[in-house]
């Protein structure tokens, strides 16, 4: 009943009427503008959002990596340290005679005028624990 009431009901035409209707029509647009305005800041937002996160978290993971690899080559440092010491305490003493002499008589068995090395070979513990259990 309200369909066919509202199909006899006729519009008044003056210009105030169309000045509404204009009105109406112009708000209805700024507000479909406004939505797609809001809805496109609101999209590049959170591509910008995603962007920075994306870029915070990799930059993380390299960080992280590099400090891994500094600590890495911060001990292979202090390694290579402790082995030059060692080296150049082996040169000072390689430039001593008496130390050159006791290195030749251990390591490749010359002797001295009337001296007889005999060579003992050192037990080892798998040996010896086997034979102290027999």
């Amino acid at each position: 009943m309200s369909a066919e009431q509202k199909r006899n009901v006729s519009t008044i035409q003056t210009t105030f009427v169309e000045q509404q209707e204009y009105a109406e029509i112009a708000s209805a647009r700024k507000r479909r503008l406004l939505i797609r305005r809001l809805s496109l800041f609101t999209l590049l937002a959170c591509l910008l959002t995603y962007l920075l996160i994306s870029s915070n978290i990799s930059q993380t993971t390299q960080f992280e990596a590099k400090m891994a690899q500094k600590k890495k080559l911060e001990h292979q440092f202090a390694d290579l340290k402790k082995q030059q010491s060692i080296l150049k305490e082996e040169i000072v003493k390689l430039n001593d005679d008496e130390y050159i002499g006791k290195l030749a008589r251990k390591e490749y068995f010359f002797s001295e005028k009337n001296e007889v090395i005999f060579n003992i070979p050192e037990e080892k513990e798998g040996k010896h624990s086997i034979s102290s259990s027999n």
